[in-house]
């Protein structure tokens, strides 16, 4: 088949790969978001799927969105069979959608009707789900709200990182996507239609989304944790005594225990104890193992106690290895 594809990060570049190796199906052209400046020089790189794209000697196009008649006559020019969508990032309109024969179709990372939107992976680890998976769906004017063709769930890790799924899911796409153009060669299909009544939305991720809360659960620090990482990370403050300022740290996936001293509001740091700095939540204690003061890399919890947490708050109760004990590490 004729296949337009379109997308932009490391999900979306994985399977395309997987398409190309294939050798299955010709790809008449990719279509990825615009370069955006990165990194302190402001240069343009290109998104993991122009890279692939030109790797291979595929014609990238990258229009700002699809309001121009003229970019729409553009795709309908290369007479796809199918128009296959994965993480693009750009709202298509009807326009667009009905150019290719046999239908655009989408490659999303949820269990559909669950977690519709931008971010279903960090939603679903985010609100303590144990399953997630891809669907492969037509796409329509609704968001992710066609009918599905494909649909197939793994199991999600108690302490598996946002990274981690990702991954898993990215080589599940990539697969269930050349499936997913067998079936279309072969048609017809006849996608299921998804229960609007079991639906939920996946919202872009925010600031306010990556702020850890001491006044929950452990398992609600825990999934927070976990859903932020490796990004856009997870984050606290902490108060400088004396000073009118905070330091900001980002914190990897930990432990937790329950119970706490009686009284102890959230929150309170606890100290350090078996290579943990201990922080109270409304049930329990956390235990981070790994801090990153910002534009500082992540140091261990022994570090960061010893180096900036016995300056923040002198008071603290500290066990601090002794010089000797730091000259071996």
């Amino acid at each position: 088949m004729n296949i337009v594809f379109m997308g932009t990060p490391d999900f979306a570049a994985t399977t395309l790969a997987r398409i190309l190796g294939s050798h299955a199906h010709e790809i008449a052209g990719v279509y990825s978001q615009p370069d955006r400046p990165c990194g302190r020089g402001h240069k343009c790189i290109p998104s993991p799927v122009k890279a692939v794209a030109l790797e291979h000697g595929l014609p990238v196009f990258q229009p700002v969105n699809f309001k121009e008649p003229a970019t729409v006559a553009e795709l309908a020019a290369l007479n796809p069979d199918v128009l296959l969508v994965a993480a693009y990032g750009l709202i298509l309109p009807r326009s667009v959608l009905q150019i290719p024969k046999l239908g655009p179709w989408n490659v999303h990372a949820s269990l559909l009707p669950k977690y519709r939107g931008a971010a279903p992976i960090q939603r679903a680890i985010l609100d303590g789900e144990t399953e997630t998976g891809i669907t492969i769906m037509r796409m329509e004017a609704g968001l992710d709200t066609g009918p599905m063709l494909l649909r197939r769930a793994i199991s999600i890790g108690p302490d598996e990182t946002a990274g981690s799924v990702h991954d898993r899911l990215a080589d599940l796409g990539g697969q269930m996507a050349l499936d997913a153009l067998e079936l279309l060669a072969h048609g017809p299909v006849e996608p299921e239609p998804q229960d609007d009544t079991q639906a939920s939305y996946a919202a872009k991720l925010t600031k306010d989304d990556t702020l850890i809360r001491w006044d929950q659960t452990v398992q609600e620090v825990h999934n927070r944790i976990r859903a932020m990482s490796p990004k856009p990370g997870a984050f606290f403050t902490m108060a400088i005594p004396g000073e009118n300022r905070h330091i900001r740290l980002q914190t990897l996936p930990g432990a937790f225990s329950q119970g706490l001293p009686p009284d102890t509001r959230p929150g309170t740091v606890l100290g350090f104890s078996e290579g943990s700095l201990r922080i109270a939540c409304t049930d329990g204690t956390y235990l981070l193992s790994s801090l990153k003061p910002s534009g500082k890399n992540f140091m261990a919890a022994s570090a960061f106690t010893c180096g900036y947490l016995s300056k923040i708050d002198p008071g603290l109760p500290l066990v601090c290895p002794t010089p000797d004990d730091l000259l071996s590490e």
